[in-house]
């Protein structure tokens, strides 16, 4: 399923890409570098064993152990100190991200409720796109009577790309269903 991905990114995007931005060569066209996925899990500062379950579901998202992050400050207002554990995040590079990729574009977003597409305006300037999810139930490998409660992540997907304009030509023939 990825070395599909990578290989339609390969015969089909890089040269559409290259007669559409009329880049000289082949180094010229933006890639994919890397996805990120973020999943904050602000009851973790009452209760430890919130952490876990996140991790767990995390790691059967991504098909990769996640990293736990700590809080940078303490916040008194949040009851939360300094170093606290607050949330899992992933980073995905290669195969796996590809993988993710296909699956997200094909699987999980078709599955959300009243799915028109996702916005076209979340680049961030750079050529990053930033896709926020309400909730993880939408994967196919999470399954809903082991969850204990539904958590939302957010899902960055940085490219090389100079503009926004190219980064959306990249993730629109690719296969990102961006909204009409």
């Amino acid at each position: 399923m990825a070395a599909r991905m990578k290989e339609r990114f390969l015969n089909e995007v890089t040269p559409a890409l290259m007669q559409k931005f009329n880049y000289k060569t082949v180094m010229q066209v933006p890639k994919i570098e890397k996805v990120v996925i973020n999943m904050g899990v602000g009851d973790a500062v009452a209760n430890s064993k919130v952490l876990d379950s996140a991790v767990n579901d995390m790691q059967l998202i991504a098909g990769q152990k996640p990293v736990i992050t700590r809080a940078k400050k303490s916040i008194a207002g949040f009851k939360l100190r300094e170093n606290m554990p607050i949330g899992v995040k992933v980073t995905l590079r290669g195969e796996r991200m590809y993988y993710f990729l296909d699956k997200l574009f094909n699987v999980t977003l078709p599955r959300v409720r009243d799915f028109h597409g996702v916005s076209t305006k979340a680049f961030d300037g750079r050529g990053n796109y930033t896709l926020g999810l309400k909730e993880q139930l939408i994967f196919p490998e999470i399954e809903y009577d082991k969850v204990d409660k539904v958590r939302g992540m957010d899902i960055v997907i940085v490219t090389t790309a100079k503009t926004d304009e190219e980064s959306r030509e990249l993730l629109a023939q690719l296969g990102m269903p961006f909204a009409k």
